[in-house]
């Protein structure tokens, strides 16, 4: 191996066994992509813990929010397809939406969770797409559009599939993300899963409350009745429950926002072609342009859903620095350049241009809280 890749593989196995021996892990996956190369693959325990199935390097499941990142791309290839920009007002392609004061919200403000869209008043169903949509075209933004960044944790996925859904035709956005990027690259990633592979894919297994996640600002919020951290996560109402992610029902719906079901191998493959200027097998999937949206951070600050600072890109997330300029937190490594998106519950995945790399870390045994734990930061930290 090159760049040292088999220290590096076998420090990030000692932390991945770790993880099983002491950390309550069932089963996992790490894969890290230099180039068009995998060059680190860690897979061990099993799909469901009664130990029926071993977890290998093409279990697939679910990833949450970690679907965040592909879904993203989709959106800004539809943009670029339409020959907008960022700057561009989502009113532009969905008139609609301009009611109640949003007509001056951009496709930036949306993509960097600036757009005040987080929660809504009304209840409706996740289940139901178009009441979804018409609750959004209604719902007045929480806060002035590009005034305060609050993690869209569930309606951001609605939103970005109804932009993609206008300007390209096609029926969602899962469909176009396959048809411009996993069909091509082969990805064993799905936005809405094809009944086929539901025999592939791993049980989920909830988080459990430490003590000291009882201290937790973030889980705090979470059981707080009427808090807008609890606001967010049940805008649209459905899928609360592991078990619900655990309904191939849930697969089917193609939720851009919580819904995609890949393997870790998958991930850091999609993360290692943007990590390379877009290109896979001499093909320019992605524009220089759209990748360089994502090494740019739109807005960081106090996130009064999650409780933390955040840092986003054009639907990418980024480490936040502090007034010096230092990362804050390593989710994505070292580098200042580096993207991606966790998903609830410990899944990780990112892409390091400085290093032309792709990496993912994806389990079945969640933790509580948005943001990934040590068993996928220890991982990472290997990196260096």
């Amino acid at each position: 191996m090159s760049r040292g890749w088999d220290v590096i593989a076998e420090g990030m196995q000692t932390v991945f066994d770790r993880n099983f021996r002491e950390r309550g892990e069932i089963g996992a996956s790490v894969s890290v992509w230099d180039g068009e190369k995998e060059v680190v693959c860690l897979s061990g325990g099993h799909a469901d813990r009664e130990e029926t199935r071993a977890w290998t390097a093409d279990t697939l499941v679910p990833v949450w929010s970690a679907t965040k990142g592909p879904a993203s791309v989709a959106c800004l290839l539809a943009l670029e397809q339409a020959e907008l920009t960022l700057e561009n007002r989502v009113a532009d392609v969905w008139p609609e939406f301009a009611q109640a004061g949003k007509a001056v919200v951009t496709f930036a403000q949306l993509l960097s969770h600036t757009g005040g869209l987080c929660a809504l008043d009304e209840k409706v169903s996740t289940y139901d797409y178009p009441a979804v949509i018409r609750a959004l075209e209604r719902q007045a933004p929480i806060f002035p559009p590009g005034s305060q960044v609050a993690y869209h944790a569930r309606t951001f996925g609605f939103l970005l599939e109804e932009i993609v859904r206008r300007i390209t035709g096609k029926a969602s956005l899962g469909e176009y993300f396959h048809e411009r990027i996993g069909g091509p690259m082969n990805l064993n990633f799905w936005i809405g899963l094809p009944p086929e592979q539901f025999p592939r894919v791993a049980v989920l297994y909830p988080g459990k409350l430490s003590a000291g996640g009882l201290q937790d600002s973030f889980v705090q919020a979470m059981n707080t009745r009427g808090s807008l951290t609890q606001r967010v996560f049940a805008s649209p109402a459905g899928l609360h429950s592991v078990q619900e992610m655990n309904n191939p029902e849930a697969w089917k719906l193609g939720l851009a926002s919580m819904g995609g079901v890949g393997s870790a191998r998958a991930l850091a493959h999609f993360y290692s072609m943007l990590a390379n200027g877009g290109v896979w097998q001499g093909q320019q999937l992605v524009s220089e342009a759209i990748l360089g949206e994502f090494t740019r951070t739109l807005t960081q600050g106090d996130d009064p859903v999650v409780c933390t600072p955040m840092a986003f890109a054009a639907g990418m997330m980024r480490d936040p620095v502090d007034d010096d300029g230092e990362k804050v937190r390593r989710l994505f490594g070292s580098s200042m350049k580096a993207f991606g998106h966790p998903g609830a519950g410990g899944s990780l995945a990112f892409a390091d241009p400085e290093r032309g790399i792709g990496f993912a870390y994806v389990m079945n045994q969640m933790e509580l809280g948005v943001l990934p734990t040590a068993k996928a930061v220890d991982v990472v930290g290997v990196l260096g």
